[in-house]
């Protein structure tokens, strides 16, 4: 089966965050890079009103098995989208991600005031979210590959191991020197192992 892949950013809302490392995959690979509706710089939509909805948008994606890949608030989506539809959900890459779990208790930043100066104009929901899925991670079957820079000072590697301790499969692999937009500073470092993970699932 050739693997369909779903690139989902963070908070920054934009497509562009994953193109670095969908560049280096096979061309032959179904690729689809989703952006976030009003979050960042992305144009409003009325119908997009939380994180629950970004999740409808990339379940109706997965008309088929689907590895997703992705970052920051977008793993968030992932790991809700994985606890709706686990029977489509063929592997999770999740980079420098809360997970659905409490970030500032492992030593997370919080980085909502920087946001909200960078991007005044993005939804006001974005910065309210705040949810506890500790108790339902560890039921997704799907094998996931995690990646986490020592140098993230939002989502530090404390979470990263966390998460691998509660998905019953998955792995932990440290970028040297990669800050929370490591997956597109260090893209030629890390699609190899998301290419290689992809092919194993």
């Amino acid at each position: 089966m050739t693997p369909r892949l779903l690139f989902l950013p963070g908070a920054g809302g934009s497509a562009d965050f994953w193109r670095p490392v969908a560049q280096r995959l096979p061309a032959d690979w179904p690729k689809h890079l989703f952006s976030w509706p009003g979050l960042g710089d992305q144009p409003h939509d009325a119908a997009i009103s939380g994180v629950h909805d970004l999740v409808s948008m990339v379940v109706a994606w997965m008309d088929q098995p689907a590895d997703i890949i992705a970052q920051s608030m977008g793993g968030l989506v992932a790991i809700k989208a994985a606890l709706r539809r686990p029977d489509i959900v063929r592997s999770l890459v999740l980079t420098g991600t809360s997970g659905g779990m409490n970030v500032e208790e492992l030593g997370g930043a919080d980085w909502r005031e920087d946001y909200r100066r960078e991007f005044p104009d993005a939804a006001p929901w974005i910065t309210e979210v705040r949810e506890d899925l500790t108790g339902q991670i560890p039921t997704i079957e799907a094998p996931a590959l995690l990646l986490w820079g020592d140098a993230d000072t939002v989502s530090p590697v404390a979470v990263g191991r966390r998460l691998a301790a509660l998905l019953p499969n998955a792995a932990l692999h440290v970028i040297q020197g990669g800050a929370h937009d490591f997956a597109m500073t260090h893209a030629e470092e890390i699609a190899p192992l998301i290419r290689a993970h992809v092919e194993r699932a």
